[in-house]
């Protein structure tokens, strides 16, 4: 794993470890935030009342945040620092976490749109600060995987806004979308009333970590940028950045992915209903048995990504990428042809391929974009503009109720993450070649001891 660069820091400077544990901490923090929102689409759809279709704006108001302030985020920390784009983050991340509380208040759809909306921009400004900070904080040649262990942290994140949310969802009133959609309209908002309150309880909390999180990295030292600049280079940064291939593939592969990864965790709830339902289970116990497959799918994802870290000590990231890609495919290629449980299966199967990677197409990314890594982040960020133009797709071709050759409209709308997973298997292909089978093409890299921890002395601020 990153084992001798966290020893390494650790024995180096205390004090600049516990900074490092913070930064972590932040990966945890949105992990949760991810998940928790990710089954909301269909708690959306039954508590309002509304399509799937309409209920999947959810992730086009969460993703679109994520693109919308990507690059401003860039240009902060270009001008400032990563520490101040960490607290300017977690500060707006706190702000759209109360904004579920008039949005509670209103009791109805947009508010909580809008609400997600400011959210996910303060996670952008995190994100777009912390990954390649952490991406910085060590030798190159361990940059990638140093990622990959981090985000570890933040699929445990994920893993427990999961729980969280079906413990919510557990607390709703036990009323069907159906029974609900016949519902009297004073019956109807006494129940909404009472489930908004349920809902909000998590942003609540939210909001309390952070503020503490804000005063903790508001007195901590951390170590000074040494690439901060006037933003009047901004778009020469940017420029250079889309004339490099492969920063611009990896563009392409992270947009491609995360339009995958939002696929299988937005609606293995709604695919696993529907298969149960047809096995003669209620509504109620379909549901609970598909959130029960939903909680193995997170749990092989976070198991997978700590597993996939410390197999990045003998295997290339690029091929443990493209061989993980292939698997994945296959198990699309299941979701999409059965059509009794074993889809189910083939879907928990593909949520643990998806495990490492997001964090090693964007450490593969960066690997040559020398000092335009911050602008380089940014980039990378907003490629999560996939998750608010898939999600509409899918959610229109299920509700279209079309069946070629036996396979339900449910089934065949995995085709559409399948064909995106394509795109990653191309991209680390490639990047196996561009690195180990060519790499006399590409720019050199300056080589980096793997015992060195910074490039540049510490210096704390």
């Amino acid at each position: 794993m990153m084992t001798r660069d966290l020893k390494s820091l650790y024995l180096g400077n205390k004090q600049l470890f516990t900074a490092w544990i913070l930064i972590t901490v932040c990966f945890v923090l949105w992990g949760f935030a991810n998940n928790v929102t990710a089954p909301m689409v269909n708690t959306f759809s039954k508590l309002f009342r509304i399509s799937t279709t309409e209920a999947s704006l959810v992730q086009v108001a969460y993703n679109l945040g994520y693109f919308c302030m990507a690059f401003p985020a860039a240009i902060f920390i270009q001008r400032y620092s990563y520490k101040k784009g960490i607290i300017c983050g977690l500060a707006i991340f706190a702000i759209g976490a109360l904004f579920f509380l008039p949005a509670r208040l209103i009791g109805a759809f947009y508010p909580f749109l809008s609400a997600y909306f400011v959210l996910t921009c303060g996670l952008s400004f995190l994100e777009t600060s912390c990954n390649p900070y952490i991406y910085s904080l060590g030798s190159r040649e361990t940059a990638t995987q140093r990622l990959n262990g981090a985000q570890a942290f933040n699929a445990l994140g994920a893993l427990a806004g999961m729980l969280v949310a079906i413990y919510l969802q557990k607390r709703l009133i036990t009323a069907s979308a159906s029974e609900r959609m016949t519902m009297p309209l004073k019956q109807f908002e006494t129940i909404l009333d009472h489930d908004l309150n349920v809902l909000i309880q998590p942003y609540i909390l939210i909001t309390s970590l952070l503020a503490i999180l804000i005063v903790l990295f508001l007195i901590l030292r951390l170590p000074a940028d040494n690439n901060v600049s006037q933003t009047s280079d901004t778009f020469a940064r940017l420029n250079a950045l889309l004339h490099n291939r492969g920063y611009r593939e990896g563009v392409i592969a992270e947009f491609f992915y995360i339009a995958t990864q939002v696929a299988c965790w937005t609606f293995i709830i709604q695919h696993g209903v529907r298969i149960f339902m047809a096995e003669g289970m209620t509504e109620q116990a379909a549901e609970s048995l598909a959130e029960k497959f939903n909680i193995a799918a997170i749990v092989c994802f976070a198991a997978c990504r700590f597993l996939c870290t410390w197999l990045m000590r003998w295997f290339l990231p690029s091929r443990m990428l493209s061989t993980l890609g292939i698997i994945a495919m296959t198990a699309l290629l299941g979701v999409v042809l059965f059509t009794d449980r074993n889809g189910m299966y083939c879907l928990v199967l593909a949520n643990a391929c998806l495990s490492m990677m997001f964090p090693t197409i964007y450490g593969i990314a960066l690997k040559d974009v020398g000092d335009n890594i911050k602008i380089a982040g940014a980039g990378l960020t907003m490629a999560l503009l996939s998750g608010a133009f898939f999600p509409p797709i899918q959610a229109a071709i299920i509700e279209s109720g079309y069946t070629i050759w036996g396979l339900s409209s449910s089934n065949l709308s995995f085709l559409l993450p399948l064909l995106c997973m394509a795109v990653v298997v191309w991209y680390g292909h490639r990047s196996w070649i561009r690195f180990h089978v060519k790499p006399d093409a590409q720019v050199p890299v300056a080589d980096a001891d793997d015992d060195d921890m910074l490039d540049t002395p510490i210096i704390l601020e």
